[in-house]
């Protein structure tokens, strides 16, 4: 341990983050991923709408669909983002538990989304 100049004190020895034996660790419990309880957490809860918006703030005037309050976990998000990226026919990000795509493709999000059987709404303007 060293501290730092704020005073904070700094581990300067890291952990672990692959192993032969047991493939990827996760570096905050030092077990191997698939055994890690800190990085899991459950599903969010699954009572209120999935909302769809086109935002441009911060993007330099371009538009992206951002899908927020999906009843996935992250790995359920991923493979709904690539879903809705190979449906749009344009690239994307998951990111804070919101899907990106670029471009203004509301509708047909929404459709899409109506049809995997969930509440979707249109928020924003």
């Amino acid at each position: 341990m060293r501290k730092t100049g704020s005073g904070k004190s700094v581990d300067l020895q890291g952990g672990l983050v692959y192993s032969t034996e047991h493939g990827r660790m996760c570096p905050e419990c030092r077990k191997p991923v698939a055994q890690c309880a800190c990085r899991k957490a459950g599903p969010p809860a699954a009572g209120g709408p999935v909302r769809v918006r086109r935002e441009t703030k911060g993007r330099a005037g371009k538009g992206v669909t951002v899908i927020a309050g999906a009843p996935l976990d992250a790995a359920g998000l991923a493979d709904l983002g690539k879903r809705l990226k190979t449906k749009c026919g344009s690239g994307g990000t998951v990111k804070d538990g919101t899907i990106e795509i670029q471009g203004d493709h509301c509708e047909l999000v929404m459709e899409e989304l109506k049809k995997l059987g969930w509440n979707v709404k249109r928020s924003g303007g």
